[in-house]
């Protein structure tokens, strides 16, 4: 190792001041945003918020808040366009806190038990999976075959039959209090183990634990209802009347015929050398509902995605994607640009220097954030660049129909498993404002 000493301190203040474009970015960037003073104008002139081909437009526009939960925000959104064009309405959303309850208690339930598997491996309370584990066990994020299982066993229902709460729109407290009682959980599960405990009273001691996590979710998100009676009018203003029903029935009877959520396929761009394309994946002990079906990641070239992104939007249904959202990104104007910023310009530097799979690799990049893609143009994507998409988009669900024989049977391979801190088990959480 060796030593930084002044004279390279010296020699790069002089290099510094030698260059008068170093003292203006320093007066400009010392008072203001330095995204905003990178920020390369030609390309922002350059988009118009047009596409050849768009779905059509539905409201309200939803909100997740001071949350993390973009991926049950982004399932509802993409199942709720079908959902209304068949029952023609033009005003409707589907109850996000509904589903964010069942997957804070079924989450406890999951962790809990693989709290267990893990200490009957005989692995230390500080080795990297159970200090992993421990991280923050009931985080607001997620993945779709997470998404599948809640909504398969819980079914779905309409905002106003079980609207936000306090602790839906800001989760903080929420997980702040719900991560302190698990990793509690997980120290009594521990010592069990340790002493030999049977199966039957580690059991009975999670079922009490889980009954807790139950009882907060409750107080602080409102309990669901086990069946409800929704009325609305349709854009002929005629008065309907669905139920008494459950949210299962209501799922299965008015939403599955129009959106099946088995017959969606997660195609993930994972290009590190270790990764091979045309072979499946999942990641050790990621997951929310015991017994559910596990993730799978059905990893593809770029091309597989874009194509398949392009041609459910074309017929007019949207696409839940997954992507590191944070990286070239300009907020106010909602682009996506791998040029948006001119760092060069401001810093002297770039951030360009290393591809996806390195920065997968070297902990740069991964998924953050899950959204809806609502309009495409052939020739270029006109709010993400087609470059944006290639290294930074590493997830899109498309339905089976959408996609070639050799992309479907991959789903019938036994997956590789890779390790649970492993960045394709990232959850998207980020909230929509960055």
């Amino acid at each position: 190792m060796t030593e930084l000493t002044q004279s390279q301190i010296d020699e790069y203040s002089k290099d510094f001041y030698s260059d008068s474009k170093n003292l203006l970015a320093q007066s400009v960037a010392v008072k203001f945003d330095p995204l905003e003073v990178s920020i390369n104008r030609d390309i922002l002139n350059s988009y118009h918020h047009c596409f050849q081909h768009k779905v059509a437009e539905v409201k309200p526009v939803t909100n997740q808040r001071s949350s993390g939960r973009c991926w049950i925000f982004a399932c509802l959104n993409v199942m709720r366009l079908p959902f209304m064009k068949e029952l023609n309405i033009d005003d409707f959303e589907f109850s996000q806190n509904y589903i964010f309850f069942w997957d804070k208690v079924e989450r406890t339930n999951y962790f809990l038990q693989s709290f267990v598997d893990v200490f009957k491996k005989n692995l230390p309370v500080d080795s990297r999976l159970v200090s992993y584990l421990l991280s923050n066990p009931v985080n607001d994020g997620g993945q779709w075959d997470m998404l599948v299982n809640l909504i398969e066993k819980y079914g779905v229902m309409p905002k106003k039959c079980f609207p936000e709460s306090h602790s839906s729109n800001a989760s903080r407290r929420l997980n702040g209090l719900l991560n302190t009682k698990i990793r509690e959980y997980a120290h009594i599960l521990y010592e069990m183990v340790e002493r030999k405990a049977t199966d039957d009273e580690i059991q009975a001691e999670i079922k009490r634990m889980v009954g807790e996590a139950f009882r907060i979710c409750a107080i602080l998100l409102g309990t669901p209802p086990k069946e409800f009676t929704w009325e609305y009018y349709d854009k002929t203003r005629n008065h309907k009347v669905v139920g008494p029903i459950t949210p299962q029935d209501f799922y299965s009877q008015l939403v599955k015929p129009v959106f099946n959520m088995k017959d969606k396929i997660c195609l993930v761009n994972d290009p590190r050398p270790n990764s091979p394309f045309g072979k499946g994946y999942t990641v050790e002990y990621l997951g929310n509902v015991v017994g559910g079906q596990r993730t799978f990641y059905n990893n593809q070239p770029i091309e597989v995605l874009k194509a398949a992104a392009a041609s459910t939007l074309m017929e007019g249904e949207s696409v839940w994607f997954g992507c590191d959202v944070g990286k070239h990104y300009s907020g106010k104007t909602g682009i996506l640009d791998l040029n948006v910023r001119n760092y060069d310009l401001v810093f002297g530097v770039t951030t360009r220097n290393i591809d996806k799979a390195k920065r997968l690799l070297f902990g740069e990049s991964l998924m953050t954030h899950a959204m809806v893609f609502t309009g495409v143009s052939l020739e270029e994507y006109l709010i993400m660049s087609d470059d944006w998409f290639s290294e930074f988009v590493y997830e899109v669900i498309v339905d089976k129909k959408h996609l070639a024989a050799e992309v479907l049977e991959v789903q019938n391979q036994d997956p590789v498993v890779l390790p649970a801190w492993d960045p394709m088990g990232a959850l998207a959480e980020l909230p929509a404002k960055l």
